[in-house]
């Protein structure tokens, strides 16, 4: 794992896993700044398509205009410039007016839009942006179970808006980047997609079935399957005879083949192949990640779940609880998560992502070894650092969290606010330091993080459930709802249960804020335990 720095501290972890390829794409605030960025483009481009048109508008009624006088010229040129007239307005032409036309011909009117398009530059996605935009289409598909046509159809489930979707080029190079990656299972589906579409007649400039085939041909290959190989490039030879990559390849498949069925043979029969299907990396912990996403393999059985119950909470008569009550919910037994509805008002969720915006920003992390801050290789949500002292808002949720859930927040981290859009994602983690991490905390000099308070700031169209991948559970978002947990035991070991990870967005965006509350100042609010699992 590496540690998230902020101001010179080390304040969250973020664990890695062999199966992460990044943790969370662009956040969806900066999505929408973008989206303002094209539209402001867009109105720029009008005014330079206006701005052209008035200027050939203008050469056109100049052309038409000398089109009418060369044609009355023309009947008789002698007695045309036999007027002096039209002799003097024949020499200023000659020597005025069309040097005016030239320079208007010249003229760049293109020169707003260009200045225009150049300060917002600097703000535009890169190579790696539109690769990790990639990256997110292909989890959202392994991760929700979506077929290609699905996702480029724009027929995702619980979508009202108007379809959006993918080009045979968007397809091909949503393939060219699981391709650039190595994976040949996703290379395999897009370039498929691209060439179904292609085949139905949807047009694509620039792209043909030859170079689509031969990406399809390599990646079956890849695969091992010999036979789906040799068949797309034998189609391919068919648009291109002269292909000399495929050509040769027609020999080797064919080759290879005879020499698997000899193969099959002499062992009584065909042997499937290994390597077809999602990649090495699907290790048990992603497939059950990814099942609870879906809501599927939630590990309640009906007696627990007749255990778990709503209540009015006033934490032992607190005062400011005793009229107006909390309502909490059982959300989870082992370990104990609860849920706390209509905790925090639109208006003050509101008011911390006003405060949040101008200061989410991809974070710097400290690496363990040489402590040096560096960004990391792989996307995380833009975030943003909240202090009691900036706001009252702020101020006064801190204050409610501590009121409900007992425990002293002056010693815990500021309030963290994250947003992130399609794709984006926390893999399986720990909040809390383990025992092979003893110095995790040692620069804030607060101990360990005892409890995580996470609130929902906006509800989710789907996807973006909050699951712990070790119990079986799911957790949902629900606007203005927060969900506690201890991630300690009261003897100060760590709650192994409370591994968990946020699911990818499919549709909307999603913000949180969160507070780690840490273990100094909690001796006499959360005493510690004689046992030491307990």
């Amino acid at each position: 794992h590496i540690y998230v720095s902020y101001n010179g501290l080390i304040l969250v972890c973020i664990y890695m896993t062999p199966w992460s390829d990044f943790c969370v794409v662009v956040s969806s605030g900066h999505m929408i700044d973008l989206l303002s960025t094209e539209k402001e483009l867009v109105t720029s481009l009008k005014s330079y398509i206006q701005a052209e048109e008035d200027k050939l508008q203008q050469i056109k009624e100049w052309a038409d205009r000398l089109d009418a006088l060369s044609a009355e010229a023309s009947q008789d040129p002698e007695e045309f410039l036999g007027h002096p007239v039209n002799a003097f307005k024949l020499m200023k032409r000659l020597n005025t007016e069309w040097v005016e036309l030239e320079s208007l011909i010249l003229k760049d009117v293109s020169d707003e839009f260009i200045s225009n398009l150049t300060i917002h530059r600097q703000h535009f996605p890169n190579d790696e942006d539109q690769t990790g935009a990639a990256k997110a289409l292909m989890r959202l598909q392994d991760t929700y179970q979506l077929d290609t046509d699905t996702i480029a159809s724009g027929q995702l489930p619980g979508s009202s808006l108007p379809r959006s979707v993918l080009t045979v080029e968007d397809c091909y190079d949503v393939g060219k980047v699981a391709y650039s990656e190595a994976d040949y299972y996703h290379t395999e589906l897009w370039m498929a997609q691209a060439l179904k579409q292609l085949d139905q007649g949807e047009p694509a400039a620039g792209l043909d079935a030859v170079t689509i085939l031969d990406y399809l041909s390599y990646s079956v290959y890849q695969q091992g399957e010999l036979q789906s190989a040799l068949d797309f490039t034998k189609r391919l030879l068919e648009l291109d005879p002269t292909h000399q990559r495929a050509n040769g390849n027609l020999k080797y498949f064919e080759y290879q083949l005879a020499k698997q069925k000899q193969a099959e043979g002499e062992q009584g029969g065909r042997q499937r192949s290994e390597t077809r299907g999602r990649p090495a990396d699907y290790l048990p912990e992603r497939k059950k990640y990814e099942q609870l996403c879906r809501g599927e393999a939630v590990e309640m059985t009906p007696r627990r779940q007749s255990r778990l119950f709503c209540r009015y909470h006033d934490n032992g008569r607190h005062p400011r609880y005793v009229i107006g009550p909390v309502k909490q919910e059982d959300e989870w037994d082992r370990p104990h998560i609860v849920r706390y509805h209509d905790i925090v008002s639109d208006k003050e969720m509101e008011k911390v992502k006003e405060l949040a915006k101008p200061r989410l920003r991809r974070a710097t992390i400290s690496n363990p070894v040489t402590g040096v801050l560096e960004t990391a290789h792989y996307r995380i949500s833009k975030s943003a650092w909240l202090g009691a002292f900036e706001h009252p808002v702020v101020d006064k949720i801190n204050q409610r969290i501590e009121d409900v859930t007992g425990l002293d927040v002056s010693t815990a981290e500021d309030l963290q606010v994250a947003n992130y859009g399609v794709g984006g994602q926390y893999e399986p983690h720990f909040d809390f330091g383990r025992k092979d991490e003893p110095d995790a905390f040692e620069e804030l000099g607060t101990g360990n993080r005892i409890a995580t308070w996470l609130l929902y700031m906006s509800d989710v169209q789907a996807g973006g459930a909050t699951v712990f991948t070790d119990v079986g559970a799911a957790v949902w978002p629900k606007k203005g709802s927060a969900v506690f947990w201890y991630n300690l035991f009261p003897s100060g070991e760590g709650d192994y249960r409370t591994r968990h990870a946020a699911c990818p967005v499919l549709l909307g965006n999603k913000w949180v804020s969160n507070k780690w509350i840490h273990e100094r100042g909690q001796e006499f609010r959360r005493r510690c335990s004689l046992q030491e699992a307990h």
